[in-house]
């Protein structure tokens, strides 16, 4: 009822600018120009947890920009949710060349490795299994779930709701893109305020879930893009990814985990020292171990924003 009503109110009263409280405007030039003025670029956080996907970012959290993701996440500013779904399109945009197809139903390739009984491992630029997914296929935007509570405070689903905007951004300039809203708590967490990178990791971990029924939508939709509105420390996205990892992997019974941790250790430049299992139930520790945070990923992910210092040590 909150958000419906805030929707009606936003309607008929006058709006200030999101940014800077000018009167009678959702976004002026000047504040809609910090959020989406510049090209999105790839963020980092210092340090980078192990299994973060690639992350593109449309603006530094500072100024103006987060007085706008506060007014729209705190305060139910939702018109906002225009503007700052068209800063999250444009950073998703900033992704695709990072992603690659999931494998055809029943024979996995996992994720840049090689098919079981190939011929060997598949290197970026060729090879059997491979596809870049710039312009083929679906586009799944997957939001970071808030919680029950959040949401019953807010009155509404931030990331979700900016996600719906940069979807129909997206399609209306021609990239067909649908929000696939599957992560799912099924623990509660700590508060995050207050806690170091360390321990946000500690909180998170195994926090999340794909719903029932999500992994085969996720295996088969395509391209998967995690979207969120802020990435401070990667806590948040680095458990969902590996919540999207695992339940995919769970409905790829044959994924040739020896190859695909070898992969993901020369992606990110860390020596995985064991991973010699195959089978289904042991997957997941698997799929942890090697990260998957290089090109060769099913997965990347993007925020509306970042902290500026997560820009300044991006190493393209």
């Amino acid at each position: 009822m909150r958000g419906w009503w805030q929707d009606l109110t936003d309607l008929v009263l006058p709006a200030e600018c999101g940014g800077c409280g000018r009167p009678r405007t959702v976004l002026c030039p000047e504040c809609r120009a910090a959020l989406s003025g510049a090209a999105p670029r790839r963020v980092r956080p210092d340090p980078e947890p192990p299994g973060l996907p690639v992350v593109h970012a449309a603006a530094p959290y500072e100024d103006e920009v987060r007085a706008t993701l506060l007014a729209h996440k705190e305060r139910g500013a939702l018109t906002l949710a225009g503007p700052l779904g068209t800063a999250l399109a444009g950073a998703v945009r900033a992704g695709l060349g990072h992603l690659r197809l999931p494998a055809p139903e029943g024979r996995s390739t996992a994720w840049d490795g090689r098919l079981r009984g190939g011929n060997g491992p598949l290197r970026p630029g060729g090879g059997q299994g491979r596809a870049p997914l710039s312009g083929t296929g679906s586009l799944l935007l997957v939001p970071l779930p808030s919680s029950r509570r959040a949401v019953r405070a807010r009155g509404h689903d931030p990331a979700r709701r900016i996600a719906l905007a940069a979807a129909g951004e997206l399609r209306r300039t021609g990239t067909p893109a649908r929000v696939l809203a599957v992560l799912r708590q099924r623990r509660a967490v700590a508060d995050q305020a207050g806690l170091n990178s360390r321990q946000r990791l500690d909180n998170l971990a195994g926090a999340l879930e794909v719903a029932a029924g999500g992994a085969r939508l996720l295996a088969s939709g395509g391209r998967v893009v995690l979207v969120d509105d802020l990435m401070t420390t990667g806590a948040s996205m680095t458990e969902a990814a590996r919540a999207v990892r695992a339940a995919v992997a769970e409905i790829h019974p044959y994924v040739d985990v020896d190859a695909c941790v070898a992969e993901a250790g020369e992606a990110t430049g860390e020596r995985m020292i064991e991973a010699t299992t195959v089978d289904t139930g042991r997957t997941q520790g698997a799929w942890e171990m090697a990260g998957m945070s290089g090109v060769g990923d099913m997965i990347c992910a993007a925020v509306v924003a970042a902290p500026s210092d997560s820009f300044e040590i991006n190493r393209n």
